[in-house]
């Protein structure tokens, strides 16, 4: 733990973390991106983003990657030191969902590249989607999860048999660049309200430093209103009215639970984007659902969750316009009801929704 006050480190942090706003260096001439395609639907839905992309206009180099078949001990994971070095190398990424094998040894995929690409940030964004109606109508908030620590450390052991014990690990430099990250993405965002998420009434050493370092960062942001809301009541009073939310900052696993249900507020994961925020413009979209390995190769999985990723994406390298137009084709095809896949009460294909958005551009 780090001993000094964290202002100087929020200052620069808030100076020099990524975010989802223009990055130098990349321009819509061509663009390397990593892409991890992953399990089950997972190559479908990434074959349809890369369609809808071209026919956007955008000039993509993808730089294809897949997981071992082993594990690579140089990671301790599936995820091989290629894929690593591949991310860090393009600095960018788009993922779909990856299944890690149950078994001892094996640590999960999607930590592993959380972890070692030092991803501490994931954001998703849960809003309403026109003409297609769910219980809530006018959702439009954002999740923001730490996402390298706390009971996610992956710190267990057994003291004696049949006790075990798991550690939560809440650290300054972590909770404090978080905290950061979340009222700038809020003051570049035009959002009014940053929500920290906690159990410190509980857990008031952890969760206590956690409440700490977003207070410190809220001092920082005047121009932003900041309040605390217990975790079990941020459950009820997201489902009683989720519109007094806007931006809600959380610990790992907490983040984890409550960007979920936000996302079935507004229909489900087949619908939610989500993007992972590293250093030195450092990010990874990814597709947050499953692998629904029951539709692999039915022509039957939906694209959208990949897609709207896909728009975080380029709005991440600046590309706006394009961010904009694929967002608009994919939401006006969804509201329009004609072509929708099975998970949106509908009969279509990927295909026809692929070609009914590529219609649309």
């Amino acid at each position: 733990m780090l001993k000094h006050s964290s202002i100087g480190l929020l200052k620069s942090l808030t100076a020099s973390s990524g975010s989802l706003s223009q990055v130098s260096g990349f321009s819509s001439k061509s663009i390397e991106v990593t892409l991890f395609p992953g399990d089950g639907i997972g190559p479908e839905i990434a074959a349809a983003a890369k369609l809808v992309f071209t026919a956007a206009g955008l000039d993509i180099q993808w730089d294809e990657q897949h997981v071992g078949k082993t594990v690579d001990t140089r990671t301790n994971s599936m995820v091989t030191r290629e894929n690593l070095d591949s991310m860090l190398r393009n600095k960018i990424g788009l993922k779909g969902p990856m299944t890690t094998p149950i078994g001892k040894g094996f640590r999960s995929l999607n930590l592993t590249l959380r972890k070692e690409l030092d991803l501490y940030a994931n954001v998703r964004p849960c809003f309403s989607i026109p003409g297609f109606r769910t219980r809530y109508d006018n959702v439009n908030l954002v999740t923001v999860r730490e996402n390298t620590e706390g009971e996610y450390s992956g710190l267990e052991h057994e003291v004696v048999p049949g006790v075990v014990e798991s550690l939560k690990v809440i650290t300054r430099k972590a909770s404090s660049r978080v905290a950061a990250f979340a009222f700038k993405y809020a003051k570049e965002n035009n959002r009014r309200k940053v929500t920290a998420v906690h159990k410190a009434n509980i857990m008031k050493k952890a969760d206590g430093l956690f409440l700490e370092c977003c207070r410190e960062a809220a001092a920082l942001a005047p121009d932003i209103k900041y309040e605390e809301i217990i975790v079990d009541n941020a459950c009820m009073q997201l489902v009683r009215d989720p519109t007094q939310f806007d931006v809600l900052l959380m610990p790992n696993l907490y983040g984890d639970i409550i960007s979920d249900l936000g996302a079935g507020l507004i229909g489900g994961l087949g619908l939610t984007p989500s993007m992972n925020i590293g250093l030195n413009g450092l990010a990874m979209a990814e597709a947050v659902h499953g692998t629904a390995p029951d539709l692999a190769g039915k022509n039957k999985a939906n694209p959208t969750a990949l897609l709207l990723s896909g728009v975080m994406m380029l709005r991440h390298l600046g590309l706006n316009d394009e961010a904009e137009r694929i967002q608009k084709a994919v939401l006006d095809t969804i509201a329009e009801g004609k072509y929708r896949t099975g998970d949106l009460g509908g009969t279509s294909t990927t295909s026809d929704y692929t070609k009914a958005i590529i219609g649309r551009l």
